[in-house]
């Protein structure tokens, strides 16, 4: 049986109330597992980002429970909830959110330092990440002089940075040419994705869906198929 990292069920959330409710995410279940890529696909309005932010700890849902390594995340006080969202969940937004008065090497340095950790440590693992993502000799660079690509990088290096079990990514592709997003979404899959981590993607890109072990679609906020890929017998590589 696989691990489960991710367990949703009955998740529902809508907004405004009365005649003006609006019905963003409806009884959705799914399981997402350790070791594996999970896409999920679908039309803008269908509910992904919404879902996800559930499931992630940021949007408290109406209905419905999210267990993440079998914990109720929403059962958590506010303070573990922080705790959950820095430790063991790397976020990857759609457009970086980077800072752009700190450098490089700070940005991805935040998570340590949201933690507590020693500044200079800190700096330290922040440039260990930026190597793994091949921006080592751009770390004192602001985020203005990098490309695209690149600061989707740094993005993942901030992600990586607290070693979480769970990375989530909205849209990686969505900025990037289709070279740049393949090659991203592939380095991904090859160096971050282990048997101990899991990594789920909201993305539109049927370029990329090649990657993915399992494809998970959605409509009108409801969850409407999963679907196996080939990614699924791709070996996962060492800890990262």
């Amino acid at each position: 049986m696989p691990n489960v990292a991710i367990r949703a069920t009955g998740l529902t959330k809508w907004f405004g109330e009365g005649e003006a409710r609006t019905v963003a995410v409806r009884d959705v279940s799914f399981e997402a597992y350790f070791g594996e890529m999970l896409f999920i696909v679908g039309p803008s309005g269908s509910g992904k980002t919404t879902m996800l932010s559930m499931v992630s700890g940021i949007l408290r849902p109406n209905a419905g429970k999210v267990e993440i390594e079998g914990s109720d995340i929403w059962s958590l006080s506010d303070d573990g909830l922080a705790e959950f969202r820095l430790g063991k969940l790397g976020f990857v937004f759609q457009d970086y959110h980077l800072f752009p008065r700190l450098t490089t090497v700070e940005n991805v340095a935040i998570p340590l330092i949201l933690q507590r950790h020693n500044w200079n440590e800190a700096i330290a693992e922040a440039r260990k990440d930026l190597k793994i993502v091949g921006l080592d000799s751009r770390a004192e660079l602001p985020p203005v002089k990098l490309s695209g690509g690149e600061q989707q990088r740094v993005a993942i290096a901030r992600a990586i940075v607290s070693r979480p079990d769970i990375l989530i990514f909205d849209e990686p592709t969505a900025s990037l040419d289709g070279d740049t997003g393949r090659a991203i979404v592939s380095f991904v899959r090859k160096e971050l994705l282990t048997d101990k981590r899991c990594i789920v993607i909201i993305t539109h890109d049927a370029r990329i869906f090649e990657f993915a072990n399992r494809i998970m679609h959605m409509e009108d906020g409801k969850l409407t198929g999963v679907e196996d890929i080939g990614a699924g017998k791709t070996e996962v590589s060492g800890e990262t």
